[in-house]
Order: structure tokens, then C-alpha cells, then sequence
């Protein structure tokens, strides 16, 4: 499944982005190349037959994406051959996912994360069961299991404040998952992956995702 030919990337990207109301907000300057880094959006499918995917809700912490909804992920090790290898590297170590039962199938467009200079390739997985979770405690406060059909559902997409860092006002697009806020770069990802799904018929000879 070639996902890399024809993505709309900042396209999709825009739909979803932030855009700050808090005048005060000044994005911090890097003088160094963003970091490598990779998350996994892992489809399974349910015993009911749709697709879900795992979203984690990040612990609280001093720092900028304190308590924020994401994927599984983070940056590049020294030992990663590749993205995918960072990408399922991290999934294992925060929720326990067996890298060997994942089938890689593609990956979305890079993302810079200009507030922590990090720059995200989304790595789309499979698996044929759903997987038993095992949460790190330091890195997951909890595992939010979501619906494809969470992001092509008009109603689930809304707009509204966020406080970001516990000062900053931004005004975003945002998924409702779960009753979540789902936003910033993880609902630009959600975003580019939703249209593929919408126009592009992705999942649909394979997968069932009307379900």
C-alpha cells in the first residue's frame, strides 16, 4: 500500500491547525535541525468488526505537551535502522505493543512540532487481533481506544479554547473522541489520514471501516 504517493499533507495539516489568541505566545527558537521522531497509528480490528486505533493521554508534566492526547512515539534512537523502527521501538516501550505483530503498511507526512522542534513521521500499523495493552506508568496515564469512523464523522469535528502550558489561549480545531479533545499536531495527523480515507478509498478493499 504505497500511502507516500499523492498525500495531501499541509493541506490536510491546515484544517486542523491552531492558531493563538493569546497575543503573549511566542514560540520558542531553535538553533538546531528539528529532532527525528516517529508515532504509530496502529489499526486493529474489533471484534465487532470496525477498525480502532490507540490514542494515549500523556501524564502531566513541566513541559509542552503536558497531559495532550497523542500517539504512541517519540524521537530516534541511536539503535533505530529507520522511522518504523522508532515508531515501534516506542509503542512497545509505552504500551506494550510486540513490534513482530505489526505490519507496517505505509506512512503519512512529516510533521514539524515547532514547539518542541521535532519533526514526526506518522507510521500506519496493523495488526490481525487487538492487542493486549501494557501501559508505562511514566509515560501513559491512560490508553484511549478510538474508531476510524471517529474521524470521518462530520459531528466529531468541532472548535473551541484550549489553555496550553496552563497560561497560553489557543483557538483550534479538535476531534471529539471519547469526549476528548483531540488536537494540535495529533488531529493534523488525524486530519491528512481522514481525507485519505474519505477520498482516496483507504481501508476500504480490505478493511471495512463503515461498520
Amino acid at each position: 500500500m504505497q500511502l507516500e504517493n499523492g498525500l495531501p499533507g499541509d493541506l490536510a495539516h491546515c484544517i486542523m491547525m491552531p492558531t493563538a489568541r493569546d497575543k503573549n505566545m511566542i514560540l520558542p527558537t531553535f538553533h538546531t535541525p528539528p529532532v527525528k521522531s516517529a508515532v504509530l497509528i496502529l489499526f486493529y480490528q474489533h471484534e465487532q468488526g470496525h477498525l480502532e486505533f490507540p490514542l494515549i493521554q500523556r501524564p502531566a508534566y513541566n513541559g509542552a505537551h503536558s497531559a495532550q492526547i497523542g500517539f504512541p512515539g517519540g524521537k530516534a534512537e541511536p539503535g533505530d535502522l529507520n522511522t518504523d523502527d522508532t515508531a515501534l521501538r516506542e509503542a512497545k516501550e509505552e504500551i506494550g505493543i510486540d513490534p513482530a505483530q505489526v505490519e507496517v503498511v505505509g506512512h503519512l507526512s512529516d510533521l514539524i512540532i515547532a514547539v518542541s522542534n521535532f519533526v514526526v513521521t506518522p507510521v500506519i500499523g496493523f495488526m490481525a487481533h487487538k492487542p493486549r495493552f501494557i501501559p508505562d506508568p511514566g509515560e501513559v496515564d491512560e490508553i484511549i481506544q478510538a474508531k476510524l469512523t471517529d474521524i470521518v464523522d462530520p459531528a466529531l469535528r468541532r472548535e473551541g479554547a484550549v489553555v496550553v502550558r496552563g497560561k497560553y489561549n489557543l483557538q483550534t480545531p479538535y476531534f471529539h473522541i471519547d469526549n476528548r479533545v483531540v488536537w494540535g499536531a495529533t488531529a493534523m495527523m488525524l486530519s491528512e489520514l481522514s481525507i485519505l480515507v474519505e477520498k482516496s478509498g483507504l481501508f476500504a478493499s480490505t478493511y471495512n471501516y463503515n461498520k
